[in-house]
């Protein structure tokens, strides 16, 4: 049974997202095309592969056999792509990378740095949160990743931390625990906070310790973005948690009360993630030189 591996890679993508207008958008192309491949593949595997549901869409049985498998197969195209292509010098080729969107900010000096020294090596970053790029390093699909420590232990990859900064609360300049140059968590037992949502490594590890603590946190407000967070927190609605480096971005820091987390003390802490068993191209090791080079220890 001949299958089209670009078809297999549209559905991917489609059950990944959850969506066949996301898809269209993270691919290029137009949503009728994504709909005719999806439908294409169904007719070469003989059996529907999702249910549509109005704008969403849910795997059938086969549909999920198909899923996992097709994953492994674009994970065995990439590589044999990345081992070919890799017989050349550096001075063409392509290297995606996954990006926690926390940290796209903290990466642009290495992206800079890699875009001078390599110009013509095409970088693309693909933004997706910490676990999903944890997972698609693991299938194969992506090369290399970054991540925030914690990863995940269930998934097999290897780990090299190279950046880790602390944890700072910031809030209005009204909240009780603001006077300080330290703030310990039970001093924030009855203060509204503002989280990351939970598939953010951060929000787990505060979770953690509450939890540790044998604390209940006050939590008023969750986003998916640390400086809408930030916003809101300099609007008097709550405190939130932040990394030193993003919070030395923040254009709002003067209107913000900040300390140091203490008792405990908490890490942002950084690492690249690869698969140990697999190839792993000289774009991959420049990108880990360059990242190593500008980024710190």
């Amino acid at each position: 049974m001949p299958i089209d591996i670009r078809a297999l890679r549209y559905f991917v993508e489609t059950v990944r997202l959850k969506s066949f207008t996301q898809a269209a958008t993270s691919l290029f192309v137009t949503q009728s095309t994504i709909s005719k491949m999806v439908r294409q593949l169904e007719d070469e595997i003989g059996q529907p592969l999702l249910i549509r549901e109005g704008k969403q869409v849910r795997l059938t049985d086969v549909g999920r056999v198909v899923y996992e498998r097709g994953q492994e197969a674009l994970g065995v195209v990439h590589r044999l792509t990345l081992e070919v292509a890799d017989l050349s010098s550096l001075g063409r080729g392509q290297l995606t990378v996954g990006i926690p969107p926390m940290a796209n900010l903290f990466f642009s000096p290495a992206v800079s740095a890699f875009r001078q020294r390599y110009p013509n090596l095409e970088l693309r970053l693909a933004e997706h949160g910490g676990h999903m790029v944890e997972q698609q390093v693991a299938s194969g699909e992506l090369e290399v990743g970054a991540t925030v420590l914690p990863r995940d232990s269930g998934l097999e990859l290897a780990t090299r931390e190279f950046a880790k900064y602390p944890i700072w609360v910031a809030g209005p300049r009204k909240a009780s625990w603001a006077k300080g140059k330290t703030v310990t968590l039970a001093a924030l037992r009855d203060e509204p906070l503002l989280m990351l949502t939970e598939d953010f490594s951060l929000t787990r590890k505060l979770r953690q310790a509450f939890l540790d603590a044998r604390l209940e946190p006050r939590i008023v407000a969750q986003s998916g973005h640390w400086d809408f967070l930030a916003s809101m927190a300099a609007a008097g609605l709550g405190t939130t948690f932040l990394p030193q480096p993003l919070l030395d971005k923040l254009d709002i820091r003067d209107k913000l009360a900040v300390a140091r987390l203490t008792e405990p003390a908490m890490d942002w802490a950084l690492a690249h993630i690869w698969s140990p068993g697999r190839y792993l191209s000289h774009a991959a090791r420049a990108w880990f030189s360059v990242c190593e080079e500008v980024l710190g220890a």
